[in-house]
């Protein structure tokens, strides 16, 4: 039984790290005793476990990090509960890649052991990169991602601003595109929104809200609290 979170920001304007979702952390990793934290996608990997383990602690959750750990497949399978961090999605995907950890992660995640992302982290849960915003800072050998998910997640989604005189792509713009070579769903999260995976359940939380992007039709407004279960049927229903 899938059991995950995945965020499209770790921090919205006005509030501190992890704030505006912390309900929903204290609830996936309740009753976890270890959980790991993956902090490839930022350069100062330190820095950025201590900023996670601070707030974990702050909520009564133990946090260790996976680029401390001799060996990361044992970290892997002796975690409670695993938390990949945002950042930049090439550089994170390279490293997961490197480890060879995408099988480990997704065969834990199976199993039951619940899984938190925020931005880079919620986008590798897809299938592929392919819907990232980053830069290919890296070149990861494949573009395959974890895949706990049938359909693409884009994080930090923008509606287009009919105001705008900016020539070039809108985000909307950039969707199309991949749908146009690639026939997935694509869910695209606002800041402060996120994906909520029981099981066979998945639901929309969060105010702001997203978007469903699927080939031959028309962008769909997904609200708070929206059934977005059909989507984890095979291939994305």
């Amino acid at each position: 039984m899938r059991r995950l979170l995945l965020v499209s920001t770790s921090t919205t304007h006005g509030t501190g790290y992890l704030d505006h979702c912390e309900a929903q952390v204290r609830e996936l990793f309740a009753g976890c005793g270890r959980i790991l934290f993956v902090p490839w996608a930022l350069f100062d990997r330190d820095g950025y476990a201590a900023t996670a383990r601070e707030r974990f602690a702050a909520m009564g959750l133990e946090l260790e990090s996976i680029h401390g750990a001799a060996d990361p497949a044992r970290a892997v399978e002796e975690a409670d509960g695993i938390f990949i961090g945002g950042g930049n999605t090439f550089r994170l995907l390279a490293e997961l890649h490197r480890h060879d950890l995408l099988g480990p992660i997704r065969r834990r995640v199976v199993t039951g052991v619940p899984y938190m992302g925020t931005s880079a982290g919620s986008n590798v849960a897809s299938p592929s990169l392919k819907t990232t915003n980053d830069m290919p800072i890296v070149e990861p050998p494949s573009f395959e991602a974890l895949g706990l998910v049938p359909f693409q997640i884009n994080p930090h989604y923008l509606d287009p601003d009919p105001g705008s005189t900016h020539m070039g792509e809108t985000r909307d713009r950039r969707l199309a595109e991949f749908l146009e070579e690639n026939d997935l769903p694509l869910v695209a999260l606002r800041e402060g929104a996120m994906l909520r995976v029981d099981g066979a359940a998945l639901r929309l939380l969060g105010a702001p809200g997203g978007k469903l992007f699927q080939r031959g039709a028309e962008p769909a407004e997904l609200a708070a609290g929206a059934d977005l279960s059909h989507l984890l049927a095979a291939g994305g229903g």
